[in-house]
């Protein structure tokens, strides 16, 4: 990688920021990293997680991405902070940011030290971002919370359906625990910004700057020409800021960088954050070589009223699954036909066989090549040789989705398109065609907490780890 005016040491007036991917467990380019590192950044900071895949992974406290490929990206990320003795920072642990997912990321941390032998015991800070539902009741009979968009109603009965409630922390959460001395901090949900503002923001960097520069780094190597390499580096100072990746012939253009101000953003310009908003109309976007772009003009503007964001999952059934193919031609010409004749025939038989009424479970059908994404709002027709149909079952508990499961395979194997044709065979892809996919969950919080105080909706904790801390 050859080296560029933008890329030497910042001065003191500036914060070097390396963000090496757009979350812990997608990868990253190693070389880039290694370039990234050689630059010697202040801090490295990673997102753990997202909404992006539904509410599963806060509805059961799980993580969606494997624990192995996190531990080896995780231990690289920890050999680069030690070479570079500057705070290692992860955001939205375990892709929910739950309780347990930060101790999750945790005992991920003391398995990555005991195979590093590190020569002393490492700092960490740990904040907890889960709520509990007393706290939230308080809030709500205190005014205090307030629906976004799209509006769902809050109650006391759909807190207390909820299995798990996290508050998106802020820079000011992610500051306090700077402010410990951690070596590396592992932070429940956060906002996808607040890991990567908060050093910058302490040093008293511009406040807009470091916002905005945050939005575009958030994803990694996604604002560049080489969106999988992963590895991106971002200098904020007290006017702007300055981007650029690390992978070879990747670049940062004008384009790639403000495009991101569009991604998971209803407004280009504006971006809500805990304490105010990030308004980038006025925002300049300037190539500075072939690889970087500064930029310029970007406002932060504080609110009197600091809030956070608030998301919840319940448990809102437990779901079974079937899946056929469709191949011959007559079939899958009338494929939606076929979808309809079925349906009416197996709520009859559910109704008469199981005893079950019409709101004691759903049953529904997707065509895979037809309009298993759009359904009825679907408006392309194309000739398809097979087709695949998707059987999604949901009822109250998984022992009666299993039960329709099973009421619902022979005929999905076996079911004629009219009375007077000769009965079909058609292909599962595997035997049984029928999975327990177990609780399924939904999201049933979409709001936010107004606090006086930030660091009263989070819990600080510190503790060291050290190479012989290994679990067993």
């Amino acid at each position: 990688m050859s080296t560029l005016p933008h890329q030497s040491p910042p001065d003191a007036m500036s914060v070097r920021v390396l963000v090496p991917s757009g979350v812990l467990g997608l990868g990253f380019d190693s070389q880039a990293l290694a370039n990234a590192v050689s630059l010697k950044p202040d801090v490295i900071c990673i997102d753990g997680g997202s909404t992006d895949s539904g509410p599963h992974s806060l509805g059961s406290s799980t993580s969606k991405y494997s624990r192995a490929a996190c531990l080896a990206e995780w231990r690289q990320l920890m050999q680069a902070r030690a070479q570079l003795n500057v705070p290692l920072i992860i955001g939205s642990a375990g892709t929910c940011g739950s309780d347990d997912m930060v101790n999750w990321m945790l005992d991920m941390t003391r398995d990555a030290a005991a195979d590093m032998h590190t020569a002393r015991a490492l700092k960490v800070a740990l904040v907890y971002t889960e709520q509990d539902k007393a706290t939230i009741l308080h809030a709500l009979q205190e005014d205090r919370i307030s629906a976004l968009e799209p509006a769902v109603t809050v109650n006391a009965d759909v807190i207390h359906s909820c299995t798990h409630i996290v508050a998106l922390a802020g820079a000011e959460h992610i500051q306090a625990a700077l402010d410990t001395g951690a070596d590396i901090v592992i932070a429940g949900r956060t906002t996808d910004t607040a890991v990567i503002s908060a050093l910058p923001l302490a040093r008293g960097c511009h406040a807009g700057a470091a916002w905005h520069a945050a939005k575009i780094a958030e994803c990694g190597a996604l604002c560049s020409t080489h969106p999988t390499s992963g590895v991106i580096v971002v200098d904020i100072d007290d006017h702007g800021f300055t981007i650029y990746p690390t992978a070879k012939g990747a670049r940062c253009t004008p384009h790639s960088v403000s495009a991101h101000m569009l991604y998971e953003n209803t407004d280009p310009f504006i971006l809500y954050e805990p304490g105010g908003y990030l308004d980038v109309t006025d925002a300049q976007y300037v190539a500075v070589d072939t690889t970087a772009v500064r930029v310029t003009g970007s406002r932060w503007i504080p609110q009197s009223v600091y809030t956070l964001k608030l998301e919840g999952a319940k448990t809102a059934g437990f779901q079974t699954t079937l899946l056929a193919l469709l191949r011959d031609a007559h079939y899958v010409r009338n494929a939606k036909a076929w979808v309809k004749r079925l349906t009416d025939f197996l709520e009859r038989e559910i109704t008469t066989s199981l005893s079950l009424s019409a709101d004691a479970y759903t049953l529904e059908f997707r065509l895979i090549g037809v309009d298993a994404t759009l359904g009825a709002l679907e408006t392309q027709l194309s000739q398809v040789h097979e087709v695949g149909v998707l059987v999604m079952i949901t009822a109250d508990t998984q022992r009666m989705a299993d039960e329709i499961g099973k009421l619902v395979n022979p005929f999905l194997l076996h079911y004629p398109l009219t009375d007077d044709e000769p009965l079909p065979t058609f292909a599962f892809p595997y035997s049984p065609a029928q999975t327990s996919r177990g609780a399924l969950y939904a999201f049933c919080l979409n709001h936010t907490m107004s606090v006086a105080d930030p660091l009263s909706a989070v819990r600080l904790v510190q503790t060291d780890v050290s190479s012989s801390a290994r679990l067993t």
